[in-house]
């Protein structure tokens, strides 16, 4: 008798393990109703908020100008200061003469900038701001988003026609220099 009832115990036992391994089987395997579905569209874009200083934007607009050949028939770089300045070296009657250009940065509610010419500086010679603009207009290859304006004494930075990889596109959201806040959001399509 003792040796039925370890039998009986045994398939009991054995029957309940399948039936538990069958259980879970079905309940891990089988989609769950309350789980929230992946999107099967992911909308146009991604978008990321990049807070940066001026330092390091810096950095990245003389890597640029390096990067695309931006300099013309004047060697520059650009200072982010309190104000966005520019120096460079232009030819004068084959003599090189220091340049210096300031700027006043205002991001646009479209995401694009706007830079006030604030003052320009040849040499020790103050110039009309429109008459200098003009020239750059005319001496340089800019990109097609630059915009000077000469008789608004304004440079037009449409940042989101800037060509970036990947299709990506650039809005500036806040640009104050005097205390350090610049801030940008880069725009990843995610449809191609």
């Amino acid at each position: 008798m003792n040796k039925k009832r370890w039998k009986l115990a045994f398939f009991a036992l054995l029957a309940i393990n399948i039936f538990i391994v069958f259980f879970l089987t079905y309940f891990i395997f089988t989609p769950g109703k309350e789980m929230n579905q992946l999107p099967t569209e992911m909308g146009e874009n991604v978008q990321f908020k990049i807070n940066t200083n001026k330092e390091e934007l810096t950095k990245l607009i003389n890597h640029y100008i390096q990067k695309e050949g931006l300099n013309g028939p004047i060697d520059y770089s650009v200072q982010l200061g309190d104000e966005v300045e520019l120096y460079g070296t232009i030819k004068v009657f084959s003599q090189d003469v220091q340049l210096k250009m300031t700027f006043e940065p205002k991001a646009l509610e479209n995401g694009d900038l706007i830079l006030k010419q604030k003052s320009i500086l040849i040499g020790d010679l103050k110039l009309p701001v429109s008459y200098v603009l003009k020239f750059i207009q005319s001496s340089y290859k800019l990109p097609d988003w630059v915009d000077i304006q000469p008789n608004k004494k304004t440079v037009y930075v449409a940042l989101k026609n800037m060509t970036v990889n990947n299709g990506m596109v650039v809005h500036a959201d806040h640009f104050d220099l005097e205390h350090d806040k610049i801030a940008f959001t880069i725009k990843i399509p995610t449809n191609k």
